[in-house]
C-alpha cells in the first residue's frame, strides 16, 4: 500500500511575502468559525429528524404500504428528540398542501434540493409558519437567501384563492377540540394495578376505567412517553378500544391462542398478561419491519410464552398439527384505520384529500375482501372455541359485511355470535339479525371508531364422550361443565337460563332419591 508523506515546505514565514508577512499572530481561518448555540444545534438535528419520519411517512401514503402510524413512528427509540419531531411532522402535515403551492409559485428549488423535499417542506414551514427562524445548517441557509421569494409567493396563493389569512386557506382540515382522555394499560406480568394508581398519582389523576380493569385514565395530554413506567414496560400506552378486543376474547390461563395479525403487538402482550404469562400465544405477522417491532414490544413487555411466526396468517395451514391446541384466536386485520384517524394523524396526509375518493373506495373494497378471508381462515381452525374479529374503521363494509358473509361458514362449523361487554350500549348496524351481539364505538361518543365481534362454538359440548357414570350422575355432571363455560361476561342470558335448569334439575334429583328412600 502506498504511504503519504509531506512534502518538504519551508517555513511559514518564507511561504508569505508583502503584506501578509507581518501578520504571524493572525489566528487561522478555523478559529474565526462561529460556535453554534445549544439551542441551535438542537433545532437543526430536530429538523433532520423530522425529515425522515416525514419521508418514511409519505412514502408509506404514496405507496398505501405504511409501516406504523406517524405517532408509532415518531415515538420509536430511534427518534431521540421526539416532541420537537413530532410537533414539526404534524405541523408540516397540516400545512403541506400550501407549502407546495408556495414552492411551485416561487420556483426556488434546484435538482440538488427537489431530491430532499422531506426536508425542504420542514424548514420551509419553519421559515413561512414557525416561531424560530432556521439560521444554520446548508438547506436552511439555502431557502433563507429565497425568504423574500417564498413570502411572495404566500402571498400570491392568498390572492389566487381569494382569501385573507392562511387560515383561511386552510379552511376546517385542522380537527380542533378533540379531547380524548390518555389510557394506560397496566402490564400485570410486571406490575398490579393499585402500585401503578398509585404511583401515576404522584402526578397525574387517576381513574380505573370501568370496562377494561387493567386499563387506566389520564386526563387529555398527559404525556407519559418518557415516564419511567412505560420505559421499563410496567404500562403500556393503548387506547381503551384496543385494550377491549384481548379482554372480549377472554383467553384462560394454559390455553394455546393465534394472534392473527399481531404487530406492533399491544394486543398480543395483553393476551399473554389476561393468561398470566402462562400457556402459548402464536404471534404472526408477515411485514419484516413490523415483526422487529413486534419482538421488541415483547422483550419489553417480560412475556415469555408468546411465539412470533414470521409469515402469512393465511398461508397458515388449520390442520397442521402445530396449531392442533389453538383454541382461540385474535384477528384484527389490516383495515383503513377510519375510527382513529385523528390518533394516528392519517387525516393529515395526502391521500386522505378529497380527491381521493375514487380510490377510497376501491381500497375499502380490497381491504374488506382480504377481511372476509382471514376471518373465514380464522374460524376454520378445527380446536378454535373462540374468534375476536376486531377493526379500527366505521365502514359497515369492513365490519358488519364481513361478519354477515361469513355467517353461514360460521354456523355450519358450530359457532355463534356472542356479546361481549354486555353493558356496552352502542352495538352493531342493524342490517342482519343478530347485529346486535356485535359491538361499536362511536368517533364523537368514545373519541374513536372501532368494532369487535365474537364468535364462540357451542357444538363442542355436544361432541364430549360421556363417562362410565349412571345416566343421571353424568347427565348433570355434563350440564355443569356447559354451565361453567357460559360465562356471565359473555352471555348472561344464556347463563341465568342453564343455571335455572341445572338447580331445577337438581332438585328433582334430590326429590327423587329421598322418595326411594
Amino acid at each position: 500500500m502506498a504511504r503519504r508523506h509531506k512534502p518538504n515546505t519551508p517555513p511559514a514565514k518564507q511561504r508569505f511575502s508583502g503584506a501578509e508577512s507581518h501578520k504571524p499572530n493572525t489566528p487561522p481561518p478555523a478559529a474565526t468559525k462561529k460556535q453554534f448555540t445549544a439551542a441551535e444545534r438542537s433545532a437543526l438535528y430536530a429538523r433532520r429528524e423530522a425529515a425522515n419520519v416525514l419521508r418514511t411517512v409519505l412514502r408509506g401514503d404514496a405507496e398505501r404500504r405504511a409501516v406504523a402510524s406517524i405517532k408509532s413512528i415518531v415515538f420509536s427509540p430511534s427518534v431521540r428528540n421526539k416532541r420537537a419531531t413530532f410537533a414539526l411532522v404534524c405541523e408540516t402535515l397540516k400545512h403541506l398542501s400550501v407549502i407546495k403551492d408556495v414552492l411551485e409559485i416561487a420556483n426556488v428549488l434546484n435538482s440538488k434540493w427537489k431530491r430532499q423535499e422531506p426536508l425542504v417542506y420542514i424548514i420551509c414551514y419553519d421559515i413561512l409558519f414557525g416561531k424560530d427562524t432556521p439560521s444554520i445548517g446548508d438547506a436552511e441557509k439555502f431557502l433563507m437567501r429565497r425568504k423574500d421569494a417564498l413570502l411572495s409567493g404566500l402571498a400570491t396563493l392568498l390572492v389566487r384563492k381569494k382569501v385573507k389569512s392562511v387560515e383561511q386557506l386552510m379552511g376546517v382540515s385542522q380537527l380542533n377540540g378533540h379531547l380524548k382522555p390518555r389510557y394506560v394499560r397496566v402490564n400485570t406480568l410486571k406490575m398490579d394495578v393499585d402500585s401503578a394508581v398509585q404511583e401515576l398519582e404522584k402526578h397525574y389523576t387517576v381513574q380505573k376505567d370501568e370496562t377494561v380493569p387493567d386499563l387506566l385514565v389520564l386526563p387529555p395530554g398527559s404525556d407519559l412517553h418518557a415516564h419511567r413506567l412505560v420505559a421499563n414496560g410496567r404500562i403500556f400506552l393503548q387506547g381503551k378500544a384496543s385494550s377491549m378486543v384481548a379482554a372480549a376474547l377472554q383467553p384462560e390461563a394454559g390455553w394455546e391462542v393465534l394472534d392473527a395479525c399481531s404487530a406492533p403487538g399491544n394486543k398480543t402482550i395483553h393476551l399473554a398478561a389476561l393468561m398470566e404469562g402462562q400457556g402459548k400465544i402464536i404471534a404472526c405477522e408477515l411485514n419484516e419491519e413490523r415483526v422487529k417491532r413486534l419482538e421488541d414490544t415483547i422483550k419489553l413487555s417480560g412475556a415469555s410464552n408468546i411465539e412470533v411466526c414470521h409469515g402469512d396468517f393465511l398461508g397458515l395451514n388449520p390442520k397442521d398439527s402445530s396449531f392442533a391446541k389453538v383454541r382461540a384466536i385474535l384477528l384484527d386485520p389490516s383495515c383503513s384505520g377510519s375510527g382513529t384517524i385523528t390518533d394516528r394523524l392519517d387525516h393529515l396526509l395526502p391521500s386522505h384529500a378529497a380527491d381521493n375518493m375514487n380510490y377510497d373506495t376501491m381500497r375499502l373494497h380490497k381491504l374488506a375482501g382480504f377481511q372476509k378471508k382471514a376471518l373465514a381462515h380464522a374460524l376454520s381452525f378445527p380446536q378454535v372455541e373462540r374468534v375476536v374479529y376486531s377493526t379500527c374503521s366505521i365502514h359497515q363494509i369492513e365490519n358488519e359485511d364481513v361478519v354477515s358473509s361469513v355467517l353461514p361458514l360460521a354456523s355450519s362449523l358450530g359457532f355463534k355470535l356472542a356479546t361481549p361487554f354486555p353493558q356496552w350500549q352502542r352495538r352493531g348496524l342493524p342490517v342482519f339479525s343478530g347485529s346486535e351481539h356485535l359491538l361499536r364505538m362511536d368517533p364523537v361518543e368514545d373519541k374513536e371508531g372501532f368494532f369487535i365481534a365474537l364468535f364462540v362454538k357451542t357444538d363442542k359440548l355436544d361432541n364430549q364422550k360421556s363417562s362410565e357414570l349412571p345416566k343421571r350422575e353424568c347427565r348433570g355432571r355434563r350440564e355443569e361443565r356447559r354451565t361453567m363455560q357460559l360465562h356471565p361476561y359473555l352471555c348472561p342470558k344464556m347463563f341465568r337460563a342453564w343455571s335455572n335448569m341445572l338447580h331445577r334439575r337438581r332438585r328433582r334429583l334430590a326429590l327423587s332419591t329421598s322418595s326411594e328412600d
